[in-house]
């Protein structure tokens, strides 16, 4: 206690006690246990966790995107592009980070070209995913107009799309690809995995909205696909679509079919088909169109193989170049089967039966050969085999093994019956003609050098019937409207009956014809088939010969192949 005087008073005031050990320590050891508990936890965060949480952070803002591969182009044998792949933009959204506001949905909606009920319902049936489409495949321009008003929740995505310049006129050969750009017809599907490439991937930081923050670094680098050089020759591929669409429509037909072949190499020059479509706008696509008719459907040839069947005649001796054949009375009776001429030709020789197509005078000749020869002679042309393109579904043909076959089966087939080929088979089947008896097995791809072929002809007889293919175009034969002023050209028509659910059709055909040129130094082989022409002409030489004729001599033309002084 201490005392104090004021006045005459004294007072006493406590002194307090010195703050005891217990309670000091305690509050040091409180302070520090803190502090321990404080630097373990940052130990615990900076050193032993460290890995894991900065894990965590990375898979909540770092990112692996895949980098797009630039799929091949495709072109003809010139460079000439037939299918590209342009940058387009792809809008898609997180659904639950939309906006509520009213007039922002509106103008997305109509940016989009969306209706605002269409938008609505398509919000409310993905609501519970984080991810849904609003347009594919938009131009960059069109994508940035919508991005320009920057509404919450809507996202780009780089992607590519495939454009044919070429449009309908080769569409069913080079085939499409789906929105994916992944190949799903024609030559896009047969080389999807060459055309493709390999996708890349890249490390990149975004916010919680799915924004690119930062791009740090490819991972992987994409790597685009490779470039597919056609053997097609795109003018000429022009044209012969052009001269086909106009054959089909005067005729009024079903459709048709071209294919012109390079008579020294195998490469296809030319395929057109009808109905066809335009891949760049598949709107109201006519499902025929899709098809490549020229490979994957067959036909009964007719008459055009009446020169092939030929070959087999004179290579097995029983008959000369020279012989004549009675066709007399323009009929004849076998199995229980009439065969029949148009008319009573008489006696022909060799190149009178493929002048006047005489059936008799054909099914005369294969009754004296052995039952298998013409079937041998098919087979060796390629004919019941794949042509070997690579193409999707392309299709064999049927070539009937001989087993017990009668005389009315051997006697049609050499006269084109009883078979089936697709206009491809039988333009590579006309190479040997073409190509001193050595056939060229069809190629889709330019070649660098000619393929070594398959020798099925023997190059005399190849020879001989090469000239009287050129009698059969003859001014006074009903092949004349394939000659091409200027040039030597040879060839054989066919007119052949439809099968329908009755048996063979007496007023549905098939018009065709196949010819070579020029005849003097054979260039091309090319084979035209009209399906079902409705317009009053039907027989091959008035409706496929002008075909062959405009484009034949176009083709010539535009591969500067010298005229024939001789022809007429």
């Amino acid at each position: 206690m201490r005392s104090e005087r004021r006045g005459g008073t004294s007072r006493q005031t406590p002194i307090a006690p010195p703050l005891g050990g217990g309670r000091f320590m305690f509050i040091l050891l409180a302070i520090g246990l803190a502090s321990a508990i404080l630097i373990g936890r940052i130990t615990l965060l900076q050193v032993i966790d460290r890995p894991f949480l900065q894990s965590q952070g990375d898979a909540r803002t770092l990112r692996h995107e895949t980098i797009p591969a630039h799929r091949g182009m495709i072109t003809d044998r010139n460079g000439e592009p037939l299918a590209i792949s342009t940058p387009v933009v792809t809008l898609w959204a997180n659904p639950q980070e939309l906006p509520d506001d009213a007039i922002q949905r509106v103008m997305l909606a109509q940016a989009l070209g969306m209706s605002l009920g269409d938008f609505e319902a398509r919000v409310a049936r993905f609501s519970e995913h984080e991810f849904m489409y609003l347009r594919r495949q938009m131009t960059p321009a069109a994508a940035q107009q919508v991005l320009n008003l920057r509404t919450p929740g809507v996202y780009p995505q780089r992607e590519y799309k495939r454009y044919y310049p070429a449009g309908e006129v080769a569409a069913q050969l080079l085939g499409v690809t789906n929105v994916d750009d992944v190949g799903q017809e024609g030559l896009e599907l047969s080389y999807q995995p060459y055309l493709a490439g390999r996708p890349g991937q890249r490390r990149v930081i975004k916010d919680r909205r799915g924004r690119l923050v930062r791009e740090l670094g490819v991972i992987d680098e994409a790597q685009p696909g490779g470039g597919l050089t056609l053997s097609i020759d795109q003018r000429i591929q022009y044209m012969a679509y052009r001269e086909l669409r106009a054959a089909v429509a005067e005729n009024e037909a079903d459709g048709g079919v071209l294919v012109m072949m390079d008579a020294r190499t195998g490469e296809v020059l030319a395929m057109a088909n009808l109905p066809s479509y335009n891949p760049n706008n598949r709107a109201g696509l006519d499902p025929r169109g899709l098809r490549n008719q020229a490979l994957v459907d067959v036909f009964e040839p007719g008459s055009v193989m009446k020169p092939l069947a030929m070959a087999a005649v004179l290579e097995s001796g029983v008959v000369d170049r020279d012989a004549v054949v009675d066709t007399s009375p323009g009929w004849m009776r076998l199995d229980q089967f009439t065969i029949r001429d148009f008319r009573n030709y008489g006696e022909l020789d060799l190149a009178g039966i493929l002048e006047h197509s005489s059936n008799v005078g054909m099914s005369r000749l294969a009754l004296r050969l052995s039952d298998t020869a013409i079937w041998e002679k098919y087979n060796q042309l390629g004919l019941g085999q794949a042509p070997g393109t690579g193409f999707p579904g392309e299709s064999t043909g049927s070539l009937p093994a001989p087993v017990r076959w009668s005389r009315s089966e051997r006697a049609t087939l050499s006269y084109g019956y009883g078979l089936s080929v697709s206009a491809v088979q039988l333009a590579s089947a006309y190479t040997a003609l073409a190509n001193d008896g050595v056939r060229l097995p069809p190629s889709l791809l330019r070649l660098s050098e000619p393929p070594q072929g398959i020798p099925a002809i023997a190059p005399s007889v190849a020879n001989d019937l090469l000239q009287i293919l050129e009698t059969s175009v003859a001014a006074y034969t009903g092949g004349r409207r394939a000659r091409v002023e200027g040039y030597r050209v040879g060839g054989k028509t066919g007119t052949v009956r439809k099968i329908g659910q009755q048996g063979y059709t007496t007023d549905a055909y098939r018009s065709v014809f196949a010819g070579i040129a020029p005849i003097s130094d054979p260039r091309i082989v090319t084979v035209v088939m009209i399906d079902h022409p409705k317009a009053g002409e039907f027989y091959g030489g008035a409706v496929a010969a002008p075909v062959f004729s405009s484009v034949t001599g176009n083709a010539l033309r535009l591969l500067d192949v010298p005229p024939d002084h001789e022809a007429e």
